[in-house]
């Protein structure tokens, strides 16, 4: 049996849009994965009877404590150990869960995997990613999006190594195409960081490495994985969400351009840490919710956590 824990007083809509979303997933999990609600479970009973759907499919952890989305991580997950994060992530250690998901406070959702079930060991700073559509069908990954606004090289170069481990293993890319993200396909282009970055990966034997990508670069079928500093990939991220949004109100809709709505992808893991840990969009919808409690049973089905160890042994 695999149990994927899920916060369902975590996001701007909680707890209907997780509850919602969990039952949503009830129709698309294998019957050997069981989702364990952690929040008010006479409020999460009663709504999923309402919904017509059966209580007993879940288990429960019952925690009233909620860690806000305008609270400082670190201070919020020490004085709120009964706080739904500070549960999850206690089950999450004690192996009660093989995952833990929650759209609530990212920076906890952090402090949390580095404080309780820590970092793998090798890994200088783990991370999070996020899927952009290529115009071919298929799907690339950028990393870091938001974790990391400063990275050294040979951070940047751990991120090439834990994307192409992620494409590999869950979304079944073979030998994925590696690229840094720069202004300039010349290896001297970029800042002082881009260009050393870029002399440590040339002749790297840990991934297929195929140079400095552009931005124009980003959905074509030239790169698996693109590799950035957290606060460019969270640029790219938001701008490609904002352009999703334009499009839109504007009532136009095309299956490329509609496969940019967050809401198919769910969530992301946080990548380099020892164990699956999955944070959702503060504002996600039930169908954002499913999608994420999906994208944590295919990881725990990849063995993705205990790959990643393998490469950094």
């Amino acid at each position: 049996m695999v149990k994927i824990g899920l916060d369902i007083m975590g996001g701007d809509y909680a707890p209907k849009n997780c509850l919602d979303g969990a039952i949503q997933a009830l129709d698309v999990l294998p019957a050997h994965a069981k989702m364990v609600l952690i929040g008010d479970s006479d409020y999460a009973r009663t709504y999923i009877k309402q919904q017509g759907a059966d209580p007993e499919r879940f288990e429960y952890v019952h925690a009233t404590d909620v860690i806000e989305m305008g609270e400082h991580p670190t201070k919020a997950f020490a004085q709120k150990p009964q706080s739904t994060i500070s549960v999850g992530f206690k089950l999450l250690k004690d192996n009660q869960l093989q995952a833990f998901a929650s759209a609530g406070n990212t920076g906890a959702m952090l402090v949390g995997s580095m404080f309780s079930v820590k970092a793998v060991p090798g890994v200088i700073r783990p991370c999070i990613t996020s899927m952009l559509p290529k115009e071919n069908g298929g799907f690339g990954v950028i990393l870091d999006v938001g974790t990391n606004a400063d990275c050294k090289p040979d951070v940047l170069y751990q991120f090439a190594v834990l994307g192409s481990v992620y494409a590999r293993e869950v979304y079944k890319i073979k030998n994925p195409k590696v690229g840094l993200l720069n202004i300039g396909e010349e290896p001297e282009k970029g800042n002082l960081v881009s260009q050393a970055a870029h002399q440590a990966m040339k002749d790297s034997k840990d991934f297929n490495f195929i140079g400095n990508i552009e931005g124009t670069d980003l959905f074509g079928d030239k790169v698996d994985v693109i590799v950035c500093e957290g606060f460019t990939g969270n640029v790219v991220l938001k701008a490609a969400e904002a352009f999703y949004t334009l499009i839109k109100k504007r009532n136009r809709s095309d299956e490329y351009f509609d496969k940019f709505n967050y809401e198919l992808y769910g969530g992301t893991p946080i990548l380099g840490v020892n164990a699956n840990v999955l944070i959702g969009h503060g504002k996600s919808s039930p169908l954002a919710f499913k999608n994420m409690l999906m994208l944590a049973n295919d990881i725990i089905a990849s063995d993705l956590n205990e790959k990643i160890k393998q490469v950094f042994q």
